[in-house]
């Protein structure tokens, strides 16, 4: 095969911007800023209903089988989303791809308020609800692939840092306290619709405002036949067989995250002696905490190196933490403010890999897009590998053993990450700690 030369980093409007706008300082490129607002007001919109869309249903007499039949089915669909969106922006171009989410999404709502809810038909809102789950992977993860195909490498990691910042911000965190307000005041069905005014005016603000002109183009090269991009975006897992390792890392890396929220309620409330007001604020400490060191380890990870942050602050971190969050709790039993800290400093390991979603694309320069639908991929798994970890070990082993199943499991992905090195300098250990100009690659 001929080597085909591809830009590493393509020239952009960030990159003749400079690094002296504050946006760019504090690594948000300056082109791209208005999508991270959108993203962070989409996301509010997405997250408004997490708190309560299944009491809600539940109260309207939907029986507790077709609920949870219900969120199954949409949490099929987003895992689908989250691996074509990477695909179809390698296709059609990021804003695209954005657009058809935001469509999608609002298009369904509307169904789904106007039509499925005062029914009380299950059929709609199983074809509603369900299907709306293709949306906001669509949109954001699509964004997503925007940061990475036009941020220099150099600042990669602190723009992926502030793109979890703004996706974890908005869903749950801001999108439950949002609801917190909007519930006693405008009611559960109105509130909804309050859900759907945010998503639109958050996707108008990212699609009309952000003018970078890469994102509106096809990344894929030039002659690519769609069935290729489409399949290319699964078989890149073993044609590259680092990016299917770094599919596993990000599996790892939320799989505890999932299992936890499967048994960790009733061990904290039932064994330890917590309330479950008390419970729920441990875990709103949890997430709070990620969101804040999601952004910090984007900027570590491009001093430190992507790959060293990852694997240390991420798998390690993450092994000692979990362990921590078992035997500290266990030998205080019910002191709520140690478990505010052991649950916080889990939820700020959890961050430790996001500078995953910077490596990855960077494995693949040449198909980025295709890499982050592996990352996505993973991303997607671990939403039922987590569940079946707790399913398969729980009963025999109990929630020691499960905890030991997860830290050996986060220290396996950090042996994983050695694997992980770039293309143009496997001997290194990470992105590189000094700014490097675009250029171009033979592959």
């Amino acid at each position: 095969m001929s080597a085909v030369t591809v830009p590493l980093n393509p020239p952009s409007v960030t990159a003749k911007s400079g690094p002296h706008h504050f946006l760019d300082r504090i690594g948000i490129p300056k082109a791209l800023s208005w999508g991270f607002l959108g993203v962070l007001i989409f996301m509010i919109g997405d997250g408004v209903e997490s708190g309560f869309l299944s009491p809600y249903l539940l109260h309207d007499g939907i029986s507790k089988e077709r609920v949870a039949l219900l969120f199954t089915v949409y949490g099929v669909t987003a895992s689908v989303s989250a691996w074509f969106s990477g695909a179809l922006s390698d296709l059609w171009g990021p804003r695209r791809v954005m657009m058809l989410g935001l469509g999608i999404w609002a298009t369904l709502q509307v169904a789904f308020l106007g039509l499925a809810v005062p029914t009380h038909h299950y059929g709609l809102l199983l074809v509603s609800y369900g299907l709306r789950g293709f949306g906001y992977p669509l949109f954001a993860y699509g964004f997503l692939v925007w940061v990475t195909a036009v941020t220099p490498r150099h600042r990669l990691g602190s723009a992926v840092g502030w793109f979890w910042f703004a996706f974890t911000g908005g869903l749950p965190t801001l999108g439950s306290l949002v609801a917190s307000f909007t519930v006693p005041w405008l009611g559960t069905y109105r509130t909804l619709w309050f859900a759907l005014a945010l998503v639109t005016v958050g996707g108008l603000i990212a699609v009309l405002l952000v003018r970078e002109p890469t994102g509106r183009s096809r990344l894929a090269p030039t002659g690519e036949r769609p069935v290729a991009t489409l399949l290319g975006s699964l078989s890149i897992v073993w044609r590259k067989p680092r990016i299917g390792v770094g599919a596993v890392v990000r599996t790892i890396n939320t799989a505890a995250q999932f299992g936890f929220l499967v048994f960790l309620p009733v061990f904290f409330t039932d064994t330890l002696g917590f309330s479950l007001t008390e419970w729920l604020r441990l875990l709103s400490a949890m997430f709070a905490t990620n969101i804040f060191f999601n952004l910090l380890f984007g900027l570590v990870g491009d001093r430190l190196g992507w790959q060293r942050t990852v694997a240390w602050f991420g798998g390690v971190g993450c092994a000692i933490t979990t362990l921590l969050l078992y035997y500290g709790t266990v030998a205080s039993g019910d002191d709520f403010a140690l478990a505010m800290v052991l649950v916080s400093l889990f939820g700020a390991t959890l961050a430790g890999y996001v500078p995953l979603s910077a490596l990855m694309p960077s494995l693949a320069p040449e198909h980025k897009g295709q890499a982050m639908s592996a990352l996505n991929l993973g991303a997607g798994a671990s939403t039922f590998v987590g569940p079946a970890v707790v399913a398969l070990f729980l009963g025999p082993l109990g929630v020691q053993g499960v905890m030991w199943i997860f830290a050996g499991l986060y220290l396996a992905s950090a042996g994983m990450t050695l694997f992980l090195t770039l293309p143009a300098q496997d001997s290194a250990a990470g992105a590189p700690a000094t700014p490097a100009p675009s250029r171009a690659e033979s592959v």
